[in-house]
């Protein structure tokens, strides 16, 4: 690491822990001036608007901090970061907020924390929350460069971060248009017919209301036994877990017995819809056929069209939409209270069946966004995987681009 040298995080300039002006004084709160605390960090680098907003009185209360000022979680969310992005701002007790002098980069010692952040959490005093207190984030030791070589890997970095967070700005608005055409198509369809109320609310009028348990056979998975943990046919299962919102994970699947009567009885098939009955019930998902031979627990419900008059593709679309967008059939269920859909409840639960022409469209249009959001979370995991990188070769000086002459200039994100 020739050039390099190591510092102390005090050497790179001032340390301000903030503070929170009186909550009991209404005069304090709700005005422009923003509040920065732990629950704003870690929500791209510059923070433009946080959750907490002062008046300009309650503002007074605190110190401000200039744009470029670098903040790290200090209490419970240690090591958190952010940036400050403008000079009305001010931070509360749980963040130390360090103002960095001439010889040193903000944004490359924003990095530099990014870079070192589980060093940062070690440093904490444990108690009942996790402190890293003023006097051990000062000591807090970092290898640095001139500051000419600061200013390059900050440029490369933040240039693949405005990047990722491109790709976050498409995939939020891809995925807000899409949940807009759920309302719009699951309510008025494609062809301007008037609508009438159900017992599910507005749906076009040609539109038929039928139960799950008339349109689908459905079929609880096999009960999970330490007895079949250990028996002599193994093979491997979906449990909840599993199904995801519109897709199935397989990084994960456990094995457990299955008799030929079983094996037989849960054995799924390409296209099978698979709904949970527990954790976020309603969760639903088609299986692809990816693993031959694979098998479902108990806690999902398999279920089989007994006729073509809906496809298993628009159903996943309803089912996201009536149970994670409106909840159309008040059943609740999230992953921190349990709740339970068995088949008792499952099958009487309406669902709006358009014509098949006009079901095709609906999956065509609903698919066409699925797609596209596909391919943006994969670039998106493709630039997190090339930041990962990039971040540790340059930090620790394993690459260097201080001989490379680019041109540097003022990075805003």
């Amino acid at each position: 690491m020739s050039g390099w040298q190591k510092r102390q995080v005090k050497d790179f300039g001032e340390i301000v822990t903030g503070r929170t002006p009186s909550t009991k004084r209404r005069d304090f709160y709700e005005g422009d001036y923003n509040l920065i605390s732990p629950a704003d960090l870690d929500n791209g680098k510059y923070i433009r608007t946080a959750h907490k907003r002062l008046t300009k009185l309650g503002f007074e209360q605190c110190r401000t901090l200039p744009k470029g000022t670098v903040l790290v979680g200090c209490i419970g969310n240690v090591g958190k970061l952010g940036m400050v992005d403008n000079g009305e701002s001010a931070t509360n007790q749980q963040i130390n907020a360090l103002i960095c002098n001439a010889e040193y980069d903000p944004e490359f010692v924003y990095y530099c924390f990014h870079e070192n952040r589980d060093k940062l959490e070690k440093r904490a005093v444990k108690t009942t929350l996790p402190i890293l207190n003023k006097t051990n984030f000062g000591n807090f030791e970092i290898n640095v460069p001139p500051l000419h070589e600061q200013k390059k890997i900050a440029h490369i970095l933040s240039t693949v971060q405005r990047a990722i967070e491109a790709q976050e700005r498409i995939i939020q608005t891809t995925t807000e248009l899409k949940k807009a055409l759920m309302h719009k198509l699951f309510t008025e369809g494609l062809r301007n017919e008037p609508q009438k109320q159900t017992e599910i609310g507005l749906v076009p009028e040609s539109w038929e209301l039928f139960s799950i348990g008339d349109l689908f056979e459905t079929q609880l998975g096999k009960m999970l036994s330490q007895k079949a943990k250990i028996g002599n046919s193994p093979k491997v299962y979906l449990r909840n877990k599993n199904v995801q919102w519109g897709q199935i994970d397989t990084e994960d699947l456990l094995r457990m017995d299955f008799s030929d009567r079983e094996a037989e009885k849960f054995l799924l098939r390409k296209g099978d819809l698979l709904v949970c009955e527990g954790g976020e019930v309603g969760r639903t998902a088609l299986w692809g056929g990816s693993i031959a031979n694979c098998y479902y627990q108990k806690a999902l419900h398999r279920l089989r069209p007994k006729s073509g008059q809906i496809s298993n593709e628009f159903m996943v679309h309803w089912m996201m939409f009536a149970f994670l967008l409106t909840n159309t059939y008040d059943v609740t269920g999230t992953r921190t209270t349990i709740a339970h859909l068995p088949e008792i409840k499952l099958k009487p639960l309406f669902v709006p069946v358009p014509p098949p022409d006009e079901q095709a469209k609906i999956i065509t249009v609903f698919d066409t966004l699925d797609q596209k959001n596909a391919g943006h979370q994969r670039k998106l995991g493709e630039l997190q995987n090339l930041f990962r990188t990039l971040l540790h070769e340059l930090m620790t000086a394993k690459t260097r681009v201080h001989k490379y002459d680019f041109p540097i200039t003022d990075i805003k994100s």
